[in-house]
């Protein structure tokens, strides 16, 4: 009898492991919470349900049919800007998130807040690109960018876009300006 039960007691913690709660604040290579690659635009009023969502619609000649999508915690913070893959068209999926709020994090704790010696100690660059006012690191192992001002570069760094950068000549504590993580699932 006391075997049964000692067995009936594992099993039963085995199957309550698995059923583990996402954390809406986690971000992978193919989720950020509960958002996922595979996730339409048409999903996102189930997922945010308790937060507040806001599309922006602009058919302006600059924007081309721009239309991120923004949520807000009901307090009013935001948290997230989504672009979906096409505009204006709800069974699109997202093409990219923009990480807004610093809760979100990798599982070896990146966040809005890191700088570059946090990505560097913990994942694989694969490409560092040169743009007129910032570096973008390119992570494929988190299908993450990082956006860094040329600001935190040293003054010899900043001004000529023909340099190629490297990850030596990144100061550690350079500040990550923007956080994006990129899904290319085709629509």
């Amino acid at each position: 009898m006391n075997k049964s039960f000692l067995y009936l007691t594992i099993l039963s913690l085995l199957f309550a492991s698995c059923n583990k709660e996402q954390d809406p604040f986690q971000i992978g290579k193919q989720h950020i919470g509960l958002l996922t690659d595979s996730t339409q635009v048409k999903d996102l009023e189930v997922i945010y349900a308790k937060d507040s969502i806001a599309k922006g619609i602009d058919d302006t000649e600059f924007t081309r049919n721009f239309n991120d999508i923004e949520i807000f915690e009901k307090g009013g913070k935001k948290l997230l800007i989504i672009s979906p893959r096409r505009a204006s068209d709800s069974t699109s999926y997202i093409q990219s998130v923009r990480v807004i709020d610093p809760r979100y994090k990798t599982d070896k704790n990146l966040s809005t807040l890191s700088t570059f010696k946090d990505i560097a100690s913990n994942y694989k660059i694969n490409r560092i690109d040169n743009l007129i006012s910032s570096i973008v690191i390119t992570v494929n192992d988190l299908n993450a960018s990082f956006t860094i001002d040329k600001k935190e570069l040293p003054a010899n760094l900043r001004f000529d876009r023909t340099l190629k950068i490297e990850a030596t000549h990144i100061p550690d504590n350079a500040k990550v300006k923007f956080f994006f993580v990129n899904w290319s699932k085709t629509d």
